[in-house]
């Protein structure tokens, strides 16, 4: 359906693998206002779309790709695009965001989107030159890694599954280029549709609302991007790998199935050990001037690095410090279609059930020798792996460890230990996908590996700056920005005040102890917020590509309206209050033995969190909050517990 809005290509398509059928999806300037794009576009599609209680493997789930307004306009870091449907791995709302060139390619074929619906009866391939678009037999791809499969497509933009989503791995990844949307199993989705690859390609050029100034602009930004610490010096230098060695001094590193917070061997697998051994160079996702990527050789092919994640999942999070045993193993993962983050979980978990005598299976921390045989058998679900492809939630209820399951609404716990970052903890509990760190609002970084940081354990505080973090990321991801470029919300100075202890000290008391000027920030209604922080662009960017009225007010209630209707969406699933919690190794066992406040008082912290979201006492938004956020065409009534 054609928009009156620039930016966007105006046309959604619309597409059944069971009968064929290719048409457009009618999606609303309506609905560009109140969701801009990627993720929450993606929801308000399944909310009107799927039925509760579909089984997300079945023919009756949708496969929703989605791009957004910033992507492929050239402003920094706006290559993104985001993969949605109810998740086999949670069952709740799924979505997986990345870079590379796929959104680009299919917005310059003339699409914003793409809804797939149905399965084909044999593997196909889903071809899309601008309007010609064909569904094609991809039996000859069918068992191919991610790598082959790219290389036999040919030109455009691809995005496929390798033999993990073939073989319905519940956290099977969709691979673009070296891109990868890890969470929630979207590659799942995929296999279960009989669907291999999508491709897309086209001349169509992005318009623009106001492009002198668009571009004048973009060039300030990329400016700022790069005289900025964060991100024009660290993330360059060492990638996301920068925080190993500082999360582990302050206990926040993922070690041994998340039972401890610091690993004597972090050097081995940080990102200054990359850097300084094997790094052969940085790289970025088109437009963008942070380039944080990281190139290595593998037996003399150049291949893409591993990030902070699988560093520490797969190597503290299981005692392993050897960083070449790891970047071997980030590559395989990569091509069969694996998620690490779940992955190392997954492996973790089953080396404490191996401990404990829960579930003997020859996995133990500090083993490295089978751990590609364990990836594959995984993949393939064969012997061991079949089980270990369910992830932990599935473990835990067949062999035990329920008390130790790092784990969330299904979805493993990301690389920072929740008992070393309370409000870090409180956004695992409440993120509508489960335990991610980026939906969870990334409080971590305010705690403890950013530059100026509130008292991780002053759990008071951390109700009202988790709720502003998790809808600023959440607006920022809808308008098609990687959220790496929101590190400038932080003056450069403050990447000083570490070095100067009293200065810092006082500027952690400060933040901490005047978070009731956030709640009264998350209470104060966008029209008293119509200004644009040169700090935080986005907002201002997005009016001059589209033309929408935008303004920080406007911006942080698209954040608030769309991860409000997130939850809407799981609890429509039966998934609401009781579901946002954490396993009992953070909440009861201290991280420091005789440390109370090392465990995660969520008890304490949840009550006022549903209070400022608007939400009752079984975590629902109220009617009143449906009317503010203009969600009241959903029916408050009908919601329960």
């Amino acid at each position: 359906m054609a928009t009156q809005y620039k930016g966007y290509a105006g046309k959604v398509l619309d597409v059944n693998l069971t009968d064929g059928a290719i048409g457009e999806y009618p999606l609303t300037d309506a609905d560009r206002e109140k969701f801009l794009g990627g993720r929450f576009l993606s929801t308000k599609i399944l909310w009107d779309q799927l039925s509760p209680g579909i089984d997300p493997l079945s023919p009756g789930n949708l496969l929703v790709v989605m791009t957004s307004p910033m992507t492929g306009t050239g402003a920094p870091s706006s290559s993104r695009y985001d993969i949605s449907a109810k998740s086999p791995q949670t069952g709740v709302i799924g979505h997986s965001n990345s870079g590379g060139r796929f959104g680009i390619h299919l917005k310059r074929a003339g699409w914003d989107g793409i809804v797939v619906r149905g399965k084909a009866k044999s593997p196909v391939c889903i071809e899309i030159n601008e309007d010609d678009v064909q569904i094609t037999p991809a039996d000859h791809l069918w068992g191919k890694n991610t790598e082959e499969t790219q290389e036999a497509l040919g030109k455009g933009g691809k995005m496929v599954i390798g033999p993990a989503g073939e073989n319905l791995v519940k956290y099977a990844a969709v691979v673009s280029q070296e891109r990868v949307h890890g969470r929630t199993g979207m590659g799942a989705v995929m296999g279960a549709k009989n669907l291999k690859a999508i491709v897309a390609s086209g001349q169509k050029k992005i318009e623009l609302a106001e492009p002198e100034k668009f571009r004048a602009g973009v060039k300030k930004w990329v400016k700022m991007l790069q005289k900025h610490p964060a991100t024009g010096d660290l993330s360059p230098k060492y990638g996301t790998a920068q925080f190993v060695n500082l999360l582990s001094a302050k206990n926040a590193l993922p070690t041994r199935n998340f039972s401890r917070g610091s690993f004597d061997g972090a050097y081995n697998i940080s990102g200054e050990k990359l850097a300084s051994d094997y790094l052969t160079k940085n790289y970025g996702c088109p437009s963008c001037p942070i380039r944080c990527g990281r190139r290595v050789e593998l037996e003399g092919k150049d291949i893409k690095g591993p990030e902070y994640e699988t560093l520490c999942l797969m190597g503290s999070n299981l005692e392993i410090d050897d960083m070449p045993a790891i970047i071997r193993w980030n590559y395989e993962m990569d091509l069969l279609g694996i998620d690490t983050i779940t992955a190392g979980n997954t492996i973790g978990f089953a080396a404490e059930l191996n401990e404990k005598g829960f579930w003997p299976n020859g996995i133990e921390f500090g083993k490295k020798e089978n751990i590609s045989e364990i990836i594959q058998k995984i993949a393939y679900r064969q012997d061991i792996g079949d089980d270990l492809a369910e992830g932990v939630r599935f473990l835990s209820k067949k062999y035990g460890g329920k008390d130790f399951a790092a784990h969330v609404k299904g979805l493993e716990i990301a690389g920072y230990s929740p008992r070393a970052a309370v409000g870090h903890a409180l956004g695992y509990a409440t993120s509508n996908r489960g335990a991610c760190h980026l939906d969870g609002g990334y409080m971590a970084y305010f705690e403890v590996n950013g530059p100026m940081t509130l008292d991780p354990h002053h759990y008071r505080s951390k109700p009202s700056w988790t709720i502003l973090d998790q809808n600023l990321l959440a607006a920022i991801s809808a308008g098609g920005n990687c959220l790496f470029t929101a590190w400038t919300f932080v003056p450069p100075f403050a990447y000083k005040l570490p070095g100067y202890k009293t200065v810092s000290w006082f500027v952690t008391k400060f933040l901490t102890y005047t978070w009731f000027m956030i709640s009264m920030l998350l209470a104060m209604p966008p029209a008293l917020m119509k200004i644009n922080l040169p700090i935080l662009p986005h907002p201002k960017f997005i009016k001059l590509a589209t033309g929408m009225k935008m303004d920080f007010g406007k911006f942080m209630k698209v954040g608030a309206r769309g991860y409000n209707l997130e939850r809407l969406f799981n609890i429509r699933e039966g998934t609401a209050g009781a579901q946002d919690t954490l396993p009992k190794r953070f909440t009861d066992e201290p991280l420091i033995k005789g440390k109370a406040k090392t465990k995660v008082p969520l008890s304490k912290m949840l009550p006022p969190y549903y209070k400022l979201r608007g939400w009752d006492a079984n975590g629902i938004p109220t009617k009143k909050t449906l009317k503010k956020l203009n969600l009241d065409f959903i029916d408050q009534a009908g919601l329960q517990a």
